[in-house]
């Protein structure tokens, strides 16, 4: 069984457990995971709403919604769900750069670049190197020295990031280039790997 009918089986799944009980919150944002890993972004949205309705103290925790909403083109809602998120996690890079990302498509990279926010210390030595990227102290060719020949995971990570980088920048060429790369990895045990493929399929990027 492929990866779109596993998810598929477990949406019907998910949805038979909320047609008995319609009030679990975990199972609404797992839901809503399905379904934007199935390229569904509003009704993905629409789940992690239900989940923070039924239980509003999950609100810094839906950072899944933060990136729905960016493909959603709900860039301000995206940069308003990070800067909630980053109030309870402050170590995470990749939340601080999901706010750029979203603020960036808002008011250019300047300006998101200007007013990035600062992360106390995240243990992945790779997304060390992409706030780097991200915060102008680097360029995209020193990140993927670091990890050239690194584990799978770790060239997924700098590729999807450089991908993001180089979309916020508006460079189409290379953020195609890095973003189809980081999808190929085909990383499905993270959800950051299903990012990569839904970003693929919603910008057209997987067709020949």
């Amino acid at each position: 069984m492929n990866h779109v009918a596993l998810l598929e089986s477990e949406l019907q799944r998910l949805t038979r457990h909320l047609d008995t009980d319609p009030h679990q919150p975990k199972v609404y944002i797992q839901r809503g995971m399905a379904y934007f890993k199935l390229g569904h972004i509003a009704e993905a949205i629409t789940d992690f709403d239900r989940a923070e309705h039924l239980n509003p103290a999950l609100t810094p925790y839906l950072w899944q919604r933060g990136v729905a909403y960016y493909y959603a083109e709900r860039f301000a809602d995206g940069a308003r769900q990070f800067e909630v998120d980053l109030t309870v996690n402050q170590h995470d890079v990749e939340e601080t750069v999901w706010h750029y990302l979203c603020q960036a498509q808002l008011q250019g990279p300047q300006v998101a670049r200007a007013s990035l926010l600062p992360v106390r210390h995240d243990a992945r030595p790779v997304m060390a190197w992409v706030y780097k990227l991200f915060a102008g102290a680097c360029d995209a060719e020193l990140v993927l020295a670091q990890y050239g020949d690194a584990g799978r995971r770790e060239q997924f990570y700098s590729h999807l990031y450089i991908g993001l980088y180089y979309e916020a920048e508006q460079d189409e060429p290379r953020a195609r280039q890095y973003i189809t790369q980081a999808a190929a990895m085909q990383v499905v045990d993270d959800y950051m790997g299903w990012v990569a493929m839904v970003h693929q399929r919603l910008r057209g990027w997987d067709k020949h």
